[in-house]
């Protein structure tokens, strides 16, 4: 069954929604199932420009195949047998990535992680921050790159309280307003409406301090945001100016990068607007590779910094060196 806005979270999607309301996925799912190697946290730091980039990485979720709309088994393995990624009981290991950007004397989150919303191969992220000897109060700003449960689970503490007492939450005003449409909300069956209340409880506390933008348009100082519309109504993107030197921060563009940049038009059971998502991805494919962009995302292979090339009538991604910006 196909997923759309007015449907969300519906037919299919029910059984993980469901799940992951009680923060356990069912267990004909591999979205978090089996994930229960403890979470350790890891982090990778480098400078552009003048800001310095810490990479934090909150755990890693099988990602099953059967999420992928129109998986196709001897296309997976054709691509697959090109690299390293393997399937391990009908899944990929997908990493949840979030990131520090310290510039100018504030210090500012890109995506939260999963705290403690998807199991214990997962939720490393405050663990991260501790590790750079960053402490949560110190965050001026919080960038949401949408309302999934992997990007702002750790948004709040597990009372519910805000997990950064001080910091600014900015998102897209399209992604609040779903998330937040009671009449999307009653749309959805009835087993599926954890997904929207745990979105609703994670930004609560940051009420009085919310800054929803319009469009393209600036974030926070060098950061624009980047419309990326299709895996939710409001997924964004955030192109950081570091004095010269750019870097996207492109959220769940790709899932999975085994399979997505040679397959781009696959799309996963949680992308709202399967056919927008693919048309989105493709545009900021081409985009990416004709500007030679410096990109990153929450689901690329930790340390998760590379570029796009273009291969064929797909694409190819081309992973920084660890030493890059060190």
């Amino acid at each position: 069954m196909t997923i759309n806005r007015m449907a969300f979270m519906g037919g299919l999607a029910a059984a993980p929604a469901a799940a992951l309301a009680s923060g356990v996925a069912g267990s004909s799912w591999a979205w978090a199932a089996g994930n229960t190697a403890q979470a350790v946290p890891a982090t990778h730091s480098f400078t552009l420009g003048d800001a310095r980039i810490t990479v934090l990485l909150d755990g890693h979720l099988p990602l099953g195949t059967e999420l992928f709309n129109d998986f196709d088994p001897a296309n997976a393995e054709t691509v697959l047998a090109k690299g390293l990624h393997r399937l391990k009981e009908g899944a990929l290991q997908i990493p949840v990535n979030g990131y520090l950007v310290e510039r100018s004397g504030q210090k500012l989150l890109i995506d939260t992680g999963t705290a403690q919303l998807m199991g214990p191969g997962l939720g490393a992220l405050g663990a991260g921050l501790a590790a750079a000897g960053v402490a949560p109060e110190s965050i001026d700003t919080v960038l949401l790159t949408h309302i999934h449960p992997d990007h702002s689970g750790g948004l709040i503490t597990a009372d519910g309280a805000a997990a950064f007492a001080n910091a600014g939450l900015v998102m897209a005003q399209r992604e609040w307003d779903f998330w937040h449409d009671d009449a999307i909300l009653a749309s959805v069956r009835e087993g599926s409406r954890g997904f929207f209340d745990m979105a609703r409880r994670s930004v609560a506390p940051y009420a009085d301090r919310l800054h929803l933008l319009q469009g393209e348009s600036e974030a926070a100082p060098g950061f624009t945001a980047v419309e990326l519309p299709g895996h939710t109504p409001g997924h964004t993107g955030f192109m950081l100016d570091a004095g010269g030197e750019g870097l996207l921060f492109w959220g769940d563009l790709i899932h999975s990068a085994a399979l997505q940049f040679a397959l781009p038009e696959w799309t996963i059971a949680f992308d709202t607007d399967p056919a927008q998502t693919a048309q989105t991805r493709r545009k900021m494919m081409d985009r990416a590779a004709a500007d030679n962009l410096l990109v990153t995302g929450a689901h690329l292979d930790f340390p998760a910094l590379g570029r796009v090339l273009r291969q064929g009538g797909a694409y190819a991604y081309q992973a920084a060196p660890w030493q890059f910006g060190i």
